[in-house]
């Protein structure tokens, strides 16, 4: 599936680290819309202004983790599919990440550009599929209302 330029993911990548930063940017911006935070309060900037479709954050940051981050704008953008990476194998991140995080999936530092490549089309297809999910759902509300309305004028009259 090939998507138009206009259509391309959105993509902000966390890190405290800027040779980080450029080096995502650098491998992955022809194919993706890249956003890039070099901490959790520049993230939360562009997250108001613009609709992300995947976080990819960096675990280990000094103002807060990526974990606490992640957990933290749950609430007020709860549709972005969110990825962890870390530098680290800590098994205590992980689950806090899946548990507090909501994370789709978790990576190890460095990353491979081939499996990140996967991971993101992966990551997508279930973003979509929750919005498209969601559409549908909305859908069925409205059509279930309008019949209700329709019953009711029928009893009605």
């Amino acid at each position: 599936m090939e998507s138009k330029p206009e259509e391309k993911i959105k993509i902000l990548y966390v890190d405290d680290e800027e040779n980080n930063l450029q080096a995502f940017k650098a491998t992955f911006r022809r194919d993706y819309k890249i956003f890039l935070a070099i901490g959790a309060s520049e993230a939360r900037q562009i997250l108001k202004d613009e609709e992300i479709d995947l976080i990819i954050t960096d675990q280990r940051m000094p103002e807060e983790t990526g974990v606490e981050f992640l957990e933290s704008i749950i609430p007020i953008y709860p549709d972005p599919i969110r990825v962890l990476l870390t530098g680290y194998t800590d098994i205590q991140a992980v689950i806090d990440a899946i548990n507090k995080g909501q994370v789709y999936h978790y990576l190890t530092k460095p990353w491979e550009e081939d499996y990140l490549r996967t991971v993101i089309k992966n990551a997508f297809e279930v973003y979509t599929l929750r919005r498209e999910n969601e559409r549908l759902t909305q859908a069925l509300i409205k059509a279930n209302e309008q019949l209700e309305f329709l019953l009711r004028q029928n009893l009605l009259s």
